[in-house]
């Protein structure tokens, strides 16, 4: 898993293309601000969550499968249990990473995407990794 800062900036500054899993269509939801944030510095970001359509008029995907582009980081806002499955969407897929947002961490998940060649996050925002790092 990686913590060092400056694997996290690499990883930052390599990929082009987020996919958050679990964003909200309601703006005062971190998931939703933190999505806004990534767009805003130029990440193309896709919203992923089965219980809603689109997002200020963008297309909602109902999973990682139905992103009409590859995938360089997997942003999770689910809770932990969920982030094992997550995890194997995210291997089937061919995303690059998976980052788990704070609070989310399951050990043997992180193992998995690390075993299926995939560079894991867990527990940070990326925003503020982000701003910290590159902002």
């Amino acid at each position: 898993m990686i913590k060092d800062s400056r694997d996290i900036r690499r990883l930052l500054e390599q990929a082009r293309v987020i996919a958050v899993v679990g964003h909200s269509d309601n703006p005062q939801r971190t998931s939703y601000r933190i999505a806004a944030y990534l767009r805003e510095v130029g990440y193309r970001v896709h919203a992923v969550n089965p219980t809603i359509q689109e997002v200020d008029g963008q297309p909602v995907y109902p999973s990682l499968a139905e992103v009409p582009e590859p995938i360089d980081i997997v942003d999770v806002f689910r809770r932990s249990e969920f982030l094992d499955e997550v995890v194997d969407q995210a291997i089937a897929v061919g995303a690059k990473a998976v980052w788990a947002q704070l609070g989310v961490f399951d050990e043997a998940a992180g193992r998995k995407a690390e075993a299926a060649g995939l560079e894991v996050v867990m527990d940070r925002c990326i925003m503020v990794d982000h701003r910290n790092l590159l902002g």
